[in-house]
């Protein structure tokens, strides 16, 4: 098994090995793929939620094989630290990562694991790209990833990584709640360059095409908003309400800044404890969604800058089992791609009066 840099990219290997096409249509193509992991999941290292209390992952970490081709899932605890691209630091996810990190922890960077082609960014790639990405990390289909943020930030980007591969079909994927809590409660961290990981072939998946909404869908939304006979699809939208409201400028410049017709603002920290930048705990963040005017009935399509914070919201939703998981869907492009793809005659750019 080759050895990749974690902290550069590798292709060519990766180019030569290939990736097998795998499309498992339900458990029991997983199961029979992977029968000894497949019976670890339920059995010795299933995390009861999709939020990760830090003990808990730490208790995980040492009952988890350090072999790399263990028959058994590993936990991977997988830091997706990012910034924005105003952050008034400078900062960057692998700077924080080469910091501050969960030992033995892989970085996810979303800035490449993207669509290289689009315009936008933190596009979804494709899932050749996506399968590349996962073996050059050494991750392989049936471990068990828990996905996490900077100790700055507590809560930003690791929903949006999570969602990513749960798009392409992850089996087991968490989100640690969070690191900020994992530092202060005194839980193991290393820092400095991490030098090499095991590669691994991770297969082709398929895209789960239902969670993802695309500009046309949006648009056709937005353009029939208050219509009579109307879906009801309802835009929550991530940002912070001075971009939402178009007082406030966007950060990347030339960008104009406001909302589509009907959207509801949520700012993504109001989901977050103040102190701790952890999620809110579900009643808590019900009363968010209720108090906000969201109708658990309709189904809900979540909206951002970017596509990044727009999964925090689909994370708190999933947590305060707020409507229906299968009619909830995040707007890849959001903001940045709406804002440069709407004509000015269609008035899809509203501000606040």
């Amino acid at each position: 098994m080759a050895s990749c840099a974690i902290l550069s990219p590798l292709r060519a290997s990766l180019l030569q090995r290939g990736a097998q096409s795998f499309r498992p249509p339900a458990a029991i193509a997983v199961s029979s793929r992977f029968p000894a992991a497949t019976a670890a999941f339920g059995v010795h290292r299933s995390f009861s939620n999709y939020l990760v209390a830090p003990q808990e992952l730490a208790d995980a970490l040492k009952k988890s094989p350090a072999a790399p081709n263990s028959p058994e899932p590993r936990v991977i605890p997988l830091c997706a630290s990012w910034f924005l691209p105003n952050d008034p630091q400078s900062r960057t996810g692998i700077q924080v990562f080469t910091e501050k990190r969960i030992p033995k922890a892989r970085f996810f960077d979303l800035d490449k694991v993207i669509d290289k082609r689009s315009p936008y960014p933190h596009m979804l790639p494709n899932p050749k790209n996506f399968a590349e990405a996962m073996s050059e990390l050494g991750i392989r289909y049936e471990d068990i990833v828990v996905v996490y943020d900077s100790h700055e930030l507590g809560i930003f980007s690791a929903p949006r990584a999570a969602w990513t591969l749960k798009v392409f079909g992850h089996p087991k994927v968490h989100i640690l709640n969070n690191f900020r809590l994992w530092v202060e409660q005194g839980l193991p961290i290393e820092s400095g360059n991490v030098w090499t990981i095991e590669c691994g072939t991770y297969p082709i998946p398929k895209m789960d095409e239902d969670k993802v909404a695309h500009f046309e869908e949006v648009r056709e939304i937005a353009l029939g908003h208050n219509e009579e006979g109307a879906e009801g699809v309802q835009l929550l939208d991530a940002r912070s309400y001075g971009r939402w409201s178009g007082k406030d400028p966007e950060p990347r410049p030339g960008l104009s800044s406001g909302h589509m017709p009907g959207s509801i603002n949520i700012p993504f920290d109001v989901l977050l404890d103040p102190k701790t930048k952890a999620f809110l705990p579900p009643d808590q963040l019900k009363k968010v969604f209720t108090e906000k005017g969201v109708d658990p009935e309709k189904p809900i399509i979540s909206t951002c800058g970017t596509g990044v914070t727009a999964c925090i919201i689909d994370t708190a939703l999933n947590e305060a089992n707020y409507g229906v998981p299968e009619r909830r869907k995040v707007y890849d492009g959001s903001w940045t791609e709406w804002a440069q793809r709407v004509k000015d005659s269609e008035s899809l750019i509203q501000k606040a009066e």
